[in-house]
This record gives C-alpha cells, sequence and structure tokens, in this order.
C-alpha cells in the first residue's frame, strides 16, 4: 500500500470520526447524558452518601437546670452533631415532639443532678432515641454517650473523685433495632415509583415510536381517556405490589403495620398517582424508549436511592441539596409511611406529606396533559 492509498483511508477513517462527533453534538439529550450524568453522579455521591449524622434536632428535660446539667448541654450544642431545638418541661410532652417529627433524641436529666453526683459520685440520665432509622439511633445514642463520657472524665482530672453517669438508652417505635424497619418503607417508595412512572412513560413512549399513537388519537376516544386507560394497568399492577410488600414485610420480615391500614392504603395510591403523573412528564420530553428510560434512571432512581432519606439522612446533606430533596415525591412518601406504618400514628400526623403529594399530583398532571397536547399537534 503506497503513502496516497494510506492518505486516502485515513482521510476516510476522520471523516466518519467526524461524522460520529456531529450525530453526537447534534442530540442534545445524549450530550447531556454524557458529560452530564457524571458531574451529577460525583455530586451527588460525594455529598449525600456519608456515615455521619450531623444537625440532629435535640429536646432538653431539664428539671434539675443546675451547673452539672447546663455544662453537658452547652457540650451538645457546641459539637457538630446536635442543634438543641426544643426545651420540655414534662415527660408528657416526650411521645408529642417524637410523633410531630420535631426531635431525634431528648436528653432527659435527673432530679438534683447535681446535687447527686457530688455526694453519691453518680446521677441519673436517660437518652431517648427515634429507632425508624436504627443506624441513626446508635450513632446519636454514641455520640451523646462520648459527651457525657468526656465530662465525667473532666470531672474525675478536677475533683479526683470517681464519678459515674451511665447514660440510660431507650429507643422507641423500634426497640428490636431491626434494620428492616427502615429500608421498607423506602423500598415501597424506590419500587412504586418505578412501576409507575418508568413503565408508563416506556409504553407511552412505545406508542409514538412506533406510530400507533397517532392511530390512537384518531380514534373516537379523546386523547385524555388513552393516556388514562394506558395508566390503569399499571395503578392495578402497582397496587397488587402493595399488598405483596406488605404481606412480605408483615410475615417474612417481621415488621408489623403499627397504624392504620386504611391510612397506609389511602396515602400509597396518593403516591402512586403522583408516580403515574411523573411517568407521562417523562414521556412527553422523550421520543424513543431508550431515552425514556435513562430520563427515569437519572430524574427516579439515584434521587429516590440518595435524597429522599431512603439510605442515608437528609439532614445531613448540604442545604441545596436538602432543598432539592423536598422536590422528590418519594421523601414524602416515605416520611408518611414510617409515620403510619412504623410509628402507628393516626392519619393527621400526616397531612403535611399528604397535602404536598397531592400539589405534586396536579401540577405534575397540568403540565403534563399541556406537553402532551401541544406535542401531538
Amino acid at each position: 500500500m503506497n503513502l496516497y492509498q494510506q492518505f486516502i483511508r485515513g482521510s476516510q477513517f476522520w471523516a466518519f470520526v467526524k461524522k460520529e462527533f456531529r450525530h453526537i453534538m447534534r442530540d442534545n439529550r445524549t450530550v447531556l447524558i454524557l458529560l452530564g450524568m457524571p458531574i451529577v453522579e460525583i455530586i451527588l455521591f460525594g455529598f449525600a452518601i456519608t456515615t455521619e449524622v450531623n444537625n440532629s434536632k435535640l429536646a432538653i428535660l431539664d428539671p434539675s437546670n443546675d451547673k452539672a446539667t447546663l455544662h453537658i448541654v452547652r457540650e451538645m450544642e457546641a459539637s457538630k452533631y446536635f442543634n438543641v431545638v426544643k426545651i420540655i418541661h414534662s415527660t408528657s410532652e416526650i411521645a408529642t415532639v417524637f410523633n410531630r417529627g420535631e426531635v431525634d433524641m431528648v436528653i432527659i436529666f435527673g432530679n438534683d443532678f447535681n446535687e447527686k453526683l457530688n455526694h453519691t459520685g453518680g446521677a441519673q440520665i436517660q437518652l431517648v432515641a427515634d429507632a425508624t432509622n436504627p443506624n441513626v439511633a446508635v450513632t446519636l445514642n454514641n455520640y451523646a454517650s462520648s459527651i457525657i463520657l468526656q465530662y465525667q472524665m473532666e470531672l474525675m482530672m478536677q475533683q479526683k473523685v470517681p464519678y459515674q453517669i451511665k447514660p440510660e438508652i431507650k429507643l422507641l417505635y423500634n426497640p428490636s433495632m431491626k434494620s428492616s424497619f427502615n429500608f421498607v418503607p423506602g423500598v415501597m417508595g424506590m419500587i412504586l415509583m418505578l412501576i409507575c412512572a418508568m413503565m408508563t412513560s416506556i409504553s407511552i413512549v412505545r406508542e409514538k415510536e412506533t406510530g400507533t399513537m397517532e392511530v390512537l388519537l384518531v380514534s373516537p376516544m379523546k386523547p385524555l381517556n388513552i393516556i388514562i386507560a394506558k395508566a390503569v394497568p399499571y395503578l392495578v399492577l402497582s397496587f397488587v405490589n402493595l399488598v405483596t410488600i406488605l404481606l412480605l414485610s408483615v410475615f417474612v420480615l417481621h415488621v408489623p403495620v403499627a397504624g392504620s391500614i386504611f391510612s397506609l392504603t389511602l396515602v400509597s395510591i396518593i403516591f402512586i398517582l403522583v408516580s403515574l403523573c411523573l411517568g407521562l412528564l417523562i414521556s412527553t420530553i422523550s421520543d424513543t424508549q431508550v431515552a425514556a428510560m435513562l430520563i427515569s434512571g437519572m430524574a427516579l432512581m439515584m434521587p429516590v436511592m440518595l435524597l429522599s432519606g431512603m439510605m442515608f439522612p437528609v439532614e445531613n446533606m448540604p442545604k441545596p441539596l436538602q432543598v432539592i430533596s423536598h422536590l422528590i415525591p418519594a421523601k414524602w412518601y416515605i416520611m408518611a409511611v414510617k409515620k403510619i406504618m412504623i410509628e402507628g400514628l393516626p392519619l393527621k400526623y400526616a397531612l403535611k406529606e399528604i397535602g404536598v403529594l397531592c400539589l405534586m399530583a396536579v401540577v405534575l398532571i397540568g403540565i403534563s396533559l399541556k406537553k402532551f397536547k401541544i406535542r401531538l399537534e
């Protein structure tokens, strides 16, 4: 092969390379996936995944209000692990602050704490933690116990007296510390969202991709009825999955439904409707099934796993990620399921989450139907 032939073949090769680059760069969505996904993933995995538990909400019950208790409270507040958000005055308030989700832990000091510590060398202190997430509860107890132990060591070095402050630990809602109490609500949210949103979007895009959507639109049925008809099977399948998950949770994983089955079903149906609306919205911005699947994976899978509180506490994340997490429907659903299913609270304690999910459903269905009509014209 002479030099001229090599030059020609080399020119043809680079021509094909340039053509492929132009083909890729012409599709903005492909460029966004290729260049944007690594950026999103490194930010999410870098900031969302952490084993630390910071800025936990702490309430104090301190009938003594003396030198020793005030010193321990100041040490708690000075650490990065706790924020003292509430001072309570009786044990009857403990259940209320936990039920409302106002605190993650309550510290209860015994009566005459400093006096007993000086006269007997020991004093009572109790740590009450929300154990719906057992890993977080264990970590908070360790942090608080460490701060108390440090204060005890300081006293022993100053006074040369063998002081002993041994915290009594009480775990609410999940005293056996089963991890299934935490991941079952998260799995419910992830499965229902993926089935409803991803499969609905792919189903509708398949009709557009094969050209049958135009045939359906010229039929006597209205476009809205066509969309509803395509969504109903996924609604039914999602409800079947919900029943299956609950049965497996109760009889295999031994996670009881502490609250009302009716309330849990109502919240789940609202969440399923939100997911269906989200799938419809994805279908309006996707032209192919592959694109719909990729968008669903980027917009649903990673945010649900990392930003919904399913695996990692949202409170530990930077403020921008915490703001973004408010836009994740699964976050509100998981919070509602934990309140009803794990904590056994009445439906009124989940009204905030239900209201947010209903608002999301209305906004998503409005945007989706408008964009759907525009695209099909």
